[in-house]
């Protein structure tokens, strides 16, 4: 994660610096590689210094807060506890879309099966899938593709009968293949 430190209206020693780094490293730890950059601004205002912080998550979540203290250790800490909370929250809601990796009932999910041939010099390399095609409904074979890893469900559907296919396209949106009449 790259840090940055600026001092608005005084300079920022580098053991403060080293103090600020140690104090996001509990932030880095908590995000993982989620977390992109971090920027803290030092101000004294009176007696008190003041630490904005903000820090650069994946996709376009900014955490941000501010802390104020006598102290520049504890206002930098109030800053930090504080979107370390925010972090906690981000992280929840994005092991909540996840949905844990749970498969919903009625589904069986794919078994890939890898050649034990090694791939073709001059293709692609092919790896063969067997799926059971379990009647489904579009609504639940798209609510099967948000809690599978992978990026297609292939499933029969409930009221035809034909092979459809639900996938997850690079725009983020879900595309359906429908193979019946």
């Amino acid at each position: 994660m790259k840090l940055v430190v600026t001092g608005r209206h005084l300079t920022v020693s580098p053991a403060a610096h080293e103090r600020i780094t140690r104090q996001l490293r509990r932030l880095e730890r908590l995000l993982g590689d989620s977390a992109v950059s971090a920027q803290c601004i030092i101000g004294r205002e009176g007696t008190d210094y003041s630490a904005e912080l903000t820090l650069h998550a994946r996709g376009d979540n900014l955490l941000h807060a501010t802390g104020r203290h006598t102290r520049l250790e504890t206002a930098v800490a109030g800053a930090a506890k504080k979107v370390g909370q925010q972090a906690r929250k981000v992280k929840d809601r994005w092991k909540s879309r996840r949905k844990g990796g749970r498969a919903l009932p009625g589904l069986v999910p794919a078994r890939s099966d890898e050649l034990a041939r090694p791939p073709a010099p001059s293709g692609p390399r092919l790896v063969r899938s067997r799926v059971s095609a379990k009647p489904l409904t579009v609504d639940d074979a798209v609510l099967a593709l948000e809690s599978s890893r992978d990026g297609v469900v292939v499933f029969r559907q409930a009221d035809g009968g034909s092979v459809a296919i639900v996938f997850r396209r690079p725009d983020g949106r879900v595309g359906l293949v429908d193979t019946g009449a």
